[in-house]
């Protein structure tokens, strides 16, 4: 066994999920070999496919956390939901505040919008869809029946995640993403004004 040959065997598992988290988040499945995976845990091929599996396996489960941290955050945000203006608020807040502390989450996403891991379909019904129809359940009694909910529901997540991965550009043309509080602000303020004509909330 390379690297940590006394370490518990969770506790390596858990460092190659991590390693390779950050790698697929950085350059995408397809610029990711298993190799450099392996070189970034401290470990050999051989021993990091007999904890976590292969590359397609080692995707598969990153992309399954990456879910069941969402699943986790829409718990906490929708328990504190209410049918109106201030609890669709709510909710979009929560989910910008997540991407933000997890930014690794919508770069994984943005890959796949450019097609990396083209080879591995269904990754979206599987872990995008049950978190994004429970949005929809919940949002759906506000807006009212004549709403296309689910390109709205797109719109947001769209700007979401493209300002938690590219931000925002100064006057001076200089990026400022939302660890920059006064762009932060500003993003949030256009975002709520943002959801609340999209969605009609203001009667």
């Amino acid at each position: 066994m390379g690297g940590d040959s006394e370490s518990e065997p969770n506790i390596v598992q858990e460092r190659v999920i991590e390693k390779a988290t950050r790698l697929f988040a950085s350059l995408g499945y397809d610029g990711t070999p298993a190799q450099t995976i392996a070189d970034a845990a401290g470990l050999d091929i051989a021993t990091v496919t007999d904890l976590v599996g292969g590359k397609r396996e080692i995707y598969m489960t990153v992309m399954r956390r990456s879910h069941l941290a969402t699943q986790a955050m829409l718990d906490s945000a929708l328990a504190e939901f209410t049918p109106d203006r201030a609890g669709v608020l709510l909710v979009v807040d929560r989910f910008l505040d997540f991407h933000i502390d997890h930014p690794e989450i919508p770069e994984l996403w943005i890959h796949r919008w450019m097609s990396d891991a083209a080879d591995i379909t269904g990754v979206e019904a599987l872990y995008l869809k049950p978190n994004r129809d429970r949005i929809n359940d919940a949002f759906r009694g506000v807006v009212g029946s004549n709403m296309d909910l689910d390109v709205n529901l797109e719109v947001i997540v769209w700007c979401i995640r493209g300002f938690v991965v590219g931000g925002m550009l100064s006057p001076k043309g200089e990026p400022h993403g939302p660890r920059d509080t006064v762009y932060l602000q500003r993003f949030r303020a256009h975002l709520h004004q943002l959801v609340t004509r999209m969605l009609r909330l203001d009667g």
